[in-house]
């Protein structure tokens, strides 16, 4: 049975993970996964079942996160539903892909390709030029490649795909960062369920899992974070149409950093305690 600290852990996990789905147009899963991971871990799970409950819970949680946030942004007029629904068609197959892939690896290279991930994303959005005020004319085919990598690195990196996905909108596909949230929280609607359904039936017969799981998704742990997450969603929604879009990106780039770097390990090295 969880304990109060950590009970409380989660619902605050919860918010942050809401309030940056609606803000950011990312899943939270860059939040909760290394939250997740260490309550596993310090519970005395495996590294490799930790952080595959881990991913797959927080896939749980996403989905009716982005499901909120993406009703919160529908409301301002700000999804480009074209663009969401052929990035969303093609990140489902991926995101079966790298779940099933993410089954079959060990932790340590899966927590590197998470912060390494979550940097490069960073990174992109920080060195951006100026964007666009209006949304550009994209063929169907570029959409539909580029939600091939967000599906693959949602299934296996447990996240949404909204945090690679807002720098492909604004850098690669030249989105003003408002339209570009907005139609992330619609497209990690796919990539989430994808993965979600993968983890769930190749987590079947694993040994010594969490008694309300199905598969690796541990519905206890992803109900109470969706409790939380699923109204600061909206509240994260309001938050972001009345920010300059640079806030915006400034917000989203601190975030990366951190979070990337901590996962892969350099505050540990350098023996900072954060």
């Amino acid at each position: 049975m969880i304990d109060l600290l950590s009970l409380l852990v989660l619902v605050l996990i919860g918010i942050c993970a809401g309030l940056l789905s609606g803000m950011l147009g990312v899943g939270g899963g860059f939040i909760m996964v290394p939250v997740q991971f260490w309550l596993y871990s310090t519970s005395g799970y495996s590294d490799e079942v930790a952080l595959r409950l881990a991913f797959a819970t927080s896939l749980a949680v996403i989905l009716p996160t982005a499901l909120s946030s993406a009703v919160g942004h529908q409301r301002k007029g700000a999804v480009v539903w074209r663009a969401g629904t052929l990035l969303g068609v093609a990140a489902v197959p991926a995101a079966v892909f790298g779940a099933w892939l993410a089954t079959l690896l060990p932790a340590a290279p899966l927590e590197t390709f998470f912060g390494l991930v979550v940097l490069a994303a960073g990174a992109r959005t920080f060195l951006a030029p100026a964007e666009s005020n209006g949304v550009p004319e994209v063929p169907a085919t570029r959409y539909l490649l580029w939600g091939v990598p967000v599906g693959l690195v949602s299934g296996l990196a447990g996240i949404g795909g909204g945090v690679i996905l807002v720098p492909i909108l604004t850098v690669a596909l030249r989105f003003p960062m408002h339209r570009a949230v907005a139609t992330s929280t619609v497209v990690m609607l796919a990539a989430a369920s994808g993965g979600l359904a993968t983890y769930m039936v190749l987590g079947q017969g694993v040994v010594g899992l969490p008694p309300l799981a199905v598969g690796y998704v541990d519905f206890f742990q992803a109900a109470v974070l969706a409790a939380a997450s699923i109204p600061a969603a909206q509240a994260g929604a309001l938050i972001s149409h009345r920010m300059p879009a640079r806030l915006l990106k400034g917000i989203f780039v601190v975030l990366t950093t951190y979070i990337g770097l901590r996962m892969i390990g350099v505050f540990s090295i350098l023996g900072l305690p954060l």
